[in-house]
């Protein structure tokens, strides 16, 4: 048996080597990716990007100067993108996917240029079976399209530091801009590039752990471009940059006004924070150890030659770390780009290993974290014990609607959004009766309700409420005076209860 097993990993060594390096983690990836994509509903960060995406570009323009000009030019991509594809959940995860497709790829690519061709292939496996890129590709926002951009941009910087020329510099400055407009805290990752290019620019390129073409033996000779000329990648690689400070500026500038709204539930950073981080960006603290584990040896293996990928994955930590001990913003999803770099120094471990040996490990990897796997694909919601059932309200209301019908929600200004996780799944919703202005017409995430509901609430027969939670006494549970007048004017006619909500049919009292 063992050795059978032993001929079918050499086989399958043998087939993987004659295909281009890239295609193997791709299609891998794409195959783990779309499998289940539609299982979990959208959470409450797809539901706003949903509702981000649906509105035109004029309304998207005032949301970003209320609230999420960070976000705003993915909104404006994924309002291009809906518009076209439609709004279905598989159709707003498809660009995640297939950006994680492409990041593998990439990173296989990246492998073999910086390491070797084992070494790449491995990386992107490695990559694929990850539960942080299943869950990360199957949501609608852009870290996944991050991911991409941070692998694409490192990829051309590598090509540019070994054939400087004008175009792949050229190439270089739009990957980055790119990843600055999708995702600012991304733009951390330039402090390696940055690093990096002052090397090549002092010592050259080899020294810098910078493979020359053709050659991987170290060049005792002054840094120069191909033509003998002095030296210029520093001066090219700050020109490139500077299309992104131009472009990001103002983004970081309003988005650094928003911060107190957008991140109220953040708090400032602890240590214990940062050692759950590989948990948090692998979406499992096994799988995340194991990646840390491996990932250590490849950078004690390759060297120099690890200086770009381990300072591509430290810096960023460090620097949002840092930040986050002034300021709340450690988040870990905004760190998920630094994971391809992470496989790639593991890649680099397992490449010098026999071949049966490294693809054991890789399915280690995804066996470990088969559960959870197959938790982020019954939802999205942390943690994963607490999902929020919007689909399941949204049926009992279809079921039981009649015209004329009201809906009301508590709360209603909740990250939980519960209106929009509502009027997703619904076609046709019950007049939302107590909203004076909607989120579009007020260029923000929420609605404005009647600061006096019994005037809004007058003449309606039937009211569905819908609270967070799981309440067997409803109205007990909405506060203020948007539950005294719901108390007094109505009856509690039935109850269902769903996961992390609770629908309640009110009925208006015969006396009031």
């Amino acid at each position: 048996m063992g050795g059978l097993s032993g001929k079918s990993i050499g086989a399958a060594w043998d087939h993987l080597r004659r295909l281009p390096v890239w295609l193997p983690p791709a299609l891998l990836t794409l195959a783990v990716t779309v499998t289940g994509l539609n299982s979990a509903q959208l959470w409450r960060d797809e539901l706003a990007t949903w509702s981000a995406a649906t509105r035109s570009p004029r309304d998207l323009a005032r949301l970003a100067d209320t609230i999420d000009a960070a976000t705003g030019p993915y909104y404006l991509l994924m309002h291009v993108w809906t518009r076209i594809v439609g709004d279905s959940t598989v159709a707003l995860r498809a660009p995640a996917v297939l950006a994680m497709t492409v990041a593998a790829g990439l990173l296989a690519v990246l492998g073999a240029r910086l390491v070797d061709r084992r070494a790449g292939l491995f990386a992107g496996l490695l990559f694929a079976v990850l539960p942080g890129t299943s869950r990360y590709g199957q949501e609608a926002r852009p870290y996944a399209l991050a991911t991409v951009l941070a692998v694409l941009a490192t990829l051309l910087l590598v090509t540019a530091l070994r054939r400087p020329s004008w175009a792949r510099w050229a190439g270089y400055a739009a990957a980055v801009a790119a990843l600055g407009l999708i995702h600012l805290i991304a733009l951390t990752l330039l402090a390696a590039h940055a690093l990096v290019v002052a090397l090549v620019w002092w010592r050259g390129t080899v020294p810098s752990g910078i493979p020359a073409p053709g050659s991987t033996t170290p060049s005792t000779t002054a840094p120069a471009d191909r033509d003998g000329a002095p030296d210029r990648r520093v001066w090219r690689w700050l020109v490139a940059v500077l299309p992104v400070a131009l472009l990001a500026g103002p983004l970081l500038l309003k988005a650094r006004t928003q911060q107190s709204r957008q991140l109220n539930w953040v708090h400032l950073v602890r240590l214990d924070d940062l050692t759950a981080l590989p948990g948090g960006v692998t979406q499992s603290s096994v799988v995340g150890g194991l990646l840390v584990g491996v990932a250590a040896l490849g950078a004690a293996r390759l060297g120099r030659r690890a200086l770009l990928p381990v300072t591509a994955v430290l810096l960023p930590v460090l620097l949002l770390f840092a930040a986050g001990t002034v300021v709340p913003l450690w988040v870990p999803r905004y760190l998920v780009f630094v994971v391809p770099f992470a496989c790639l120094l593991a890649g680099a471990a397992l490449a010098a290993v026999a071949a049966p040996a490294a693809l054991v490990v890789v399915v280690l990897a995804g066996l470990l974290g088969l559960p959870d796997q197959a938790a982020l694909r019954r939802t999205h919601e942390w943690p994963r014990s607490a999902p929020v059932d919007y689909a399941g309200a949204a049926r009992v209301i279809a079921d039981g609607q009649r015209p004329g019908d009201a809906v009301v929600y508590s709360p209603r200004h909740s990250w939980l959004f519960l209106d929009l996780g509502i009027e997703y799944h619904l076609s046709d919703p019950p007049r939302d009766v107590l909203v004076t202005e909607d989120e579009v017409r007020r260029g923000d995430l929420w609605a404005a309700e009647c600061p006096q509901p019994a005037p809004c609430l007058a003449g309606t027969a039937r009211v569905w409420l819908v609270v967070s939670g799981r309440h067997a006494e409803p109205l007990a549970a909405v506060p203020g005076a948007k539950g005294d007048t719901l108390r007094r004017d109505f009856t509690v006619a039935q109850v269902w209860q769903r996961p992390g909500l609770t629908v309640a049919l009110l009925t208006s009292r015969p006396d009031r």
